[in-house]
């Protein structure tokens, strides 16, 4: 049964005008020099460690709140509902009819701009959508300005997946909207036979071939700049989640992206920059001035500014027309002897987290921090589905080879670098040699730079005339392969 909304007053499913309006209306917002609206949020990261499970909606065992004490969360928060004016957003996870989920937001109209950012990333309600008879299959319920004492930072996000309602408290950070409804429908996925991958999705034409590629990665590794850079003509599909299904089935999430600012421009990531100048693109925590001037650089406040707009903007890939998956790369930001790129036999296990993420090395690659079930489940459902549908997986390092910044020898992986390999590996054109300290395979040549392996420490620097850069003290000279750009 659907929960029902008992409020001072209700608007809903609004238009875009209406809540770009109300938008407008709220004393943190500003009009940018692009037109469009920025927000500036108390909170500029998602809150983890306010975030609790219900325990018995799932075998979690971290992090878990009683059933008892969650009712009586539920009861003071219908409560402070009952005098607050509200918004209600409708629309769908996924685009397929067959396999999309009903969505519902509920949150105080004093904070629409995380409605207007919500309706860009659901997929539109059909033609003839009632609310009255609209029944959600996952619901957050937002009340931005509702403190819970006796939480971290008085802030709760208490998740329910037994009747899939997610009740955020405290925080007015637009990613705790995004992530409460996709964290419940990652149980969905689950329970439907498949896995939710924290992962991007972009088709690649090779050789008269569209090819299905997956990027997976924790926030800040460069899961979405992979996904928009371009090879070969590629189009994007998703940037953040999909679901893989038996057979390689893949299946989209959301109508829009939810992107990082930080360090934006037209030259290296011309996709993201354009859209996020788009007049209703809405901007979250990124620096403007009193006149309205927008600076992707500063980061006095922030470096997690973030934007939304729709997914038309970029030209995507129709994810009904998705062949099976057939690359599956794992991002991993590091500065150690990772390489620039390694072949995996078979998959292994090795952040919009804000301050207390940042800084850290990503060091879990492939595992998806929004998967509400103990983790076994997730491991042991990639391998059923990965027995019955082999993937070719790569990793990828987005950080430093070699060592940190100031690190004599040491080399930052930069956007091109990381879209060459990605060509190199979709075109097949990079020669492959085991490493025989760690067993994966790194590459010998094949791609318009030279990544560095972990045994090539032990070699004396070299440089590719071909590649004109080095990833470590040290190289495998590498050639552009023939149909390389």
């Amino acid at each position: 049964m659907a929960y029902e909304v008992k409020a001072k007053s209700v608007e809903w499913n609004p238009s875009p005008k209406r809540l770009r309006e109300l938008t407008e209306q709220m004393p943190n917002s500003q009009i940018t020099e692009f037109g469009n609206v920025v927000v500036k949020t108390r909170v500029d990261s998602r809150s983890a460690r306010s975030t609790y499970v219900v325990d018995d909606s799932s075998n979690i065992t971290q992090q878990t709140i009683t059933r008892a004490r969650y009712e009586r969360v539920a009861a003071a928060q219908d409560a402070y509902i009952a005098d607050r004016d509200m918004v209600v957003v409708d629309g769908y996870i996924g685009s397929d009819p067959g396999f999309r989920t009903r969505a519902r937001l509920i949150i105080e109209a004093s904070n629409a701009n995380v409605a207007g950012m919500q309706q860009q990333l659901y997929y539109p309600v059909d033609a003839d959508y009632e609310p009255a008879a609209w029944e959600p299959e996952t619901t957050v319920i937002y009340t931005p300005n509702l403190p819970v004492p006796g939480y971290p930072n008085d802030r709760l996000i208490a998740v329910d997946l037994r009747d899939n309602n997610t009740r955020v408290h405290n925080t007015d950070y637009f990613g705790e909207s995004k992530k409460g409804g996709l964290r419940m429908w990652n149980n969905i996925v689950y329970n439907r036979g498949g896995l939710a991958l924290h992962a991007g999705c972009k088709v690649i034409p090779v050789r008269g071939k569209n090819r299905t590629v997956l990027i997976v990665g924790l926030s800040g590794t460069g899961k979405t700049t992979t996904t928009f850079t371009t090879q070969l003509g590629s189009k994007p599909v998703q940037d953040d989640f999909v679901a893989l299904m038996r057979g390689g089935k893949v299946y989209a999430t959301e109508n829009g992206c939810f992107a990082k600012t930080f360090g934006l421009n037209p030259k290296d990531e011309p996709a993201i920059y354009n859209a996020t100048i788009k007049p209703d693109a809405y901007l979250e925590n990124v620096s403007v001035s009193t006149a309205g001037r927008v600076n992707f650089f500063d980061t006095s406040y922030t470096k997690n500014g973030r934007t939304t707009w729709p997914f038309s903007y970029v030209d995507p890939w129709p994810p009904q027309l998705l062949e099976p998956a057939e690359f599956l790369l794992i991002l991993n930001r590091n500065e150690n002897i990772v390489p620039g790129v390694a072949r995996l036999d078979e998959t292994t296990g090795t952040s919009a987290g804000g301050k207390d993420e940042e800084g850290k090395f990503l060091r879990i690659p492939g595992t998806n921090p929004f998967f509400p079930r103990d983790m076994a489940d997730m491991g042991n459902r990639m391998l059923e589905l990965l027995d019955e549908h082999e993937l070719k997986v790569f990793v990828l390092n987005t950080g430093r080879v070699g060592g940190g910044e100031g690190q004599a020898g040491a080399k930052k992986v930069k956007i091109p670098h990381s879209s060459a390999i990605v060509q190199g590996i979709v075109e097949d054109t990079i020669t492959w040699t085991a490493d025989p300290s760690f067993g994966y395979e790194v590459a010998r040549r094949g791609v318009s730079i030279s990544p560095h392996s972990p045994a090539s420490m032990r070699r004396s620097p070299r440089r590719s005339p071909e590649a004109g850069i080095r990833l470590g003290t040290a190289t495998v000279t590498v050639a552009s392969g023939p149909s390389s750009a």
